[in-house]
């Protein structure tokens, strides 16, 4: 495993780029005994945002394969907001009443979207609700007329989704065994389904809340499933009538799980807890976020990070670093929430939320030694859900569903930062010094100059490759 290790650095040196010193702007990190405070909650850090459209509810948010359109998860259904100036994110169209002509319609709660080329799927609810269970999808190319072209209502719940153009990859903890269930939109037709109980009999005799199959994430015929105390799971979904494990990256056995005495706190402290996974465009990049609170008195409990894994060999992840929470003073449910949520990889970056700890964005050019790079915080007025990289600038949605959070929901913009890259021709222009840094520069402001033109051509390349459009 630190074969792998050595061999980034050495490319990295081989390029000239010096190695990330793990320097932090901002708030100061927790010392050992757990007391230090967050800083004033009405002195922001960081830039301040770009731009600000207040919304009267926010839950996930995700943008355009061109970087120019976000769209928000409002709980009774969709809205499309143009990112063209990231000075004045403006709403575009809305959709709600999502299957409303379904047998139990419409969907009371849409939390969850996912985006690939034109079209978006929009699921719901998260937790047990009245109303229709399931999802819709949209045709989004004409920006002010999102058409619906499939639906369906499903006998569970949905708390996150996945989409790759024709399937749709849905968490389902209502069914046995808290199953991922892949879905044809084209049939609108249940195609698959796999769960920790297709890995083991033992899983049977873990309380289900340990394990709920909280998020998805699907690219290139891998599905990679966030279990919680279960753990971090990759399978193979290339043929969704017959998905396949190909590597437990890491979390709890059955047994131990099974051991457990008092599920309803360990399922809410750390370790485990396992809450959002991604990977970067070539998938040898795995960020695993971690959801947890302080529930007990010996001061165990608290916020969780964002673990980055290189796994080239998913059979042999390696844990490369971790991104450490935000400080708080009151880390319980009800108290200042600064545990990971929502977060992307892309492009040597990692663009995090962290609910009233703000959004941040770390330099992963050597993910070893991830560097932060920006951060922006208010506590009572935020608490941000996720955060995805635009054109021209980053966004970011804050909630007010997180407990005992009570602030104006809002789709923020942000600058995007520069971090420090090697270029392109370094090795083939400059080889016998060693090679050049190169900068890699996102860029803010209002409307689109030739650098964030640029940008946004860029970005609507990798996406191109990473969602199949």
């Amino acid at each position: 495993m630190r074969r792998r290790t050595v061999l980034r650095r050495l490319a990295l040196a081989g390029t000239g780029v010096g190695l990330a010193t793990g320097t932090t702007r901002g708030h100061p990190s927790p010392t050992g005994d757990g007391t230090a405070e967050p800083a004033a909650s009405d002195t922001p850090v960081g830039e301040d945002p770009l731009g600000v459209l207040e919304m009267e509810t926010v839950y996930e948010v995700v943008t355009s394969p061109d970087g120019h359109t976000a769209y928000v998860a409002t709980g009774d259904g969709v809205a499309l907001v143009d990112l063209v100036t990231p000075t004045s994110p403006r709403p575009l169209s809305r959709r709600t009443d999502l299957l409303a002509d379904s047998d139990n319609g419409p969907i009371q709660r849409v939390q969850d979207l996912a985006v690939s080329g034109s079209r978006l799927l929009a699921a719901g609810p998260a937790h047990p609700a009245d109303g229709a269970h399931g999802f819709v999808v949209f045709d989004v190319s004409d920006r002010r007329d999102p058409t619906r072209i499939a639906g369906l209502e499903l006998d569970t719940r949905i708390h996150n989704c996945h989409f790759d153009g024709r399937y749709a990859y849905l968490t389902a903890n209502d069914r046995d065994g808290n199953p991922l269930l892949v879905v044809d939109t084209e049939t609108e037709q249940e195609v698959g389904e796999w769960s920790l109980l297709d890995a083991g009999d033992a899983w049977a005799d873990v309380p289900t809340s340990l394990w709920p199959l909280h998020d998805v994430w699907v690219q290139d015929g891998r599905a990679y499933l966030a279990y919680w105390d279960g753990g971090t799971w990759i399978v193979d979904v290339s043929d969704p009538s017959d998905i396949s494990l190909i590597a437990n990256v890491r979390g709890r056995t059955p047994e131990d799980l099974a051991a457990i005495k008092d599920p309803g706190t360990e399922r809410s402290e750390p370790p485990g807890n396992d809450h959002f996974v991604t990977v970067d465009e070539d998938a040898s990049l795995l960020g695993v976020g971690g959801e947890s609170w302080d529930l007990s008195d010996d001061g165990s409990g608290g916020p969780s990070g964002i673990d980055l894994y290189d796994i080239s060999d998913p059979d042999d992840a390696e844990l490369l670093s971790t991104l450490d929470p935000p400080p708080t003073s009151d880390p319980t449910p009800g108290g200042i929430l600064t545990t990971a949520h929502n977060f992307e990889l892309t492009d040597n970056r990692c663009y995090s939320a962290w609910y009233n700890g703000g959004v941040r964005v770390h330099d992963l050019t050597d993910p070893t030694a991830p560097e932060q790079v920006f951060e922006w915080r208010n506590t009572d007025a935020t608490s941000f859900w996720t955060a995805q990289r635009a054109a021209g600038c980053f966004v970011a949605g804050s909630t007010n569903a997180s407990q005992g959070t009570e602030v104006q929901p809002a789709l923020y913009t942000f600058p995007d930062p520069r971090i420090r890259t090697p270029t392109a021709d370094a090795s083939a222009t400059d080889a016998g010094a060693g090679g050049t840094d190169g900068t890699s520069l996102g860029v803010g402001g209002p409307g689109f100059g030739v650098g964030s033109a640029l940008a946004a051509v860029g970005l609507a390349a990798w996406r191109a490759r990473r969602r199949h459009d």
